[in-house]
């Protein structure tokens, strides 16, 4: 049995964490939400992106099978194919700017051909209830409550992702999320993590 992570996955997940870590450092702080809209979402499209990718490293399907078993409902759900379908309506649909501008529809969604990720994402969890969370930032000494909301029904009707995800709260939570799926996998811990 090879060693994980070989050589080439070691390259990969230095890179990968190391601007994960980078990116996380500079969405966490109050005044990175003080910025222009359309520099957020670039940040917040690049870290969704590299967590997405960091995913594709195997051990993280154990991590999620896990949590599946260990943890509050959803929560795999969450950490994975929800993060994974932001990241892939971000990544396939670069025509908005901003958070807020964000949508797709089922037309949209499977404009060039039907049944794939963010389809059969809608498909699965569209009339889901929502999932109401919270999450402590330490070193601001605060306790924050949000909520992922779903879309009632998945057709033509225009899908918002700041209606299923917050984007300042929902961000946060999110990458707070990421991180401690990520941290499963790091051995020792630099200064920048």
């Amino acid at each position: 049995m090879e060693a994980r992570p070989n050589k080439s996955e070691e390259l990969f997940l230095s890179l990968g964490y190391n601007r994960f870590y980078d990116l996380y450092d500079e969405i966490m702080e109050d005044n990175f939400w003080e910025k222009e809209n359309s520099y957020r979402f670039g940040k917040v499209s690049s870290i969704f992106a590299v967590y997405s990718e960091l995913l594709s490293y195997e051990p993280f399907k154990h991590v999620l099978e896990a949590i599946k078993i260990q943890r509050p409902p959803m929560e795999s759900e969450i950490g994975g194919p929800l993060f994974k379908f932001v990241r892939n309506i971000l990544a396939h649909f670069p025509v908005f700017e901003t958070w807020d501008e964000v949508w797709v529809s089922k037309e949209l969604v499977n404009w060039q051909k039907e049944g794939l990720t963010i389809d059969r994402f809608l498909k699965k969890y569209a009339g889901h209830g929502e999932v109401k969370y919270r999450f402590w930032e330490e070193d601001k000494k605060r306790m924050t409550y949000m909520n992922i909301r779903f879309p009632e029904e998945y057709g033509n009707n225009k899908i918002h992702l700041k209606d299923m995800i917050e984007e300042k709260d929902g961000v946060k939570f999110s990458l707070i999320m990421m991180r401690q799926i990520l941290n499963t996998q790091v051995e020792s811990v630099g200064e920048n993590a």
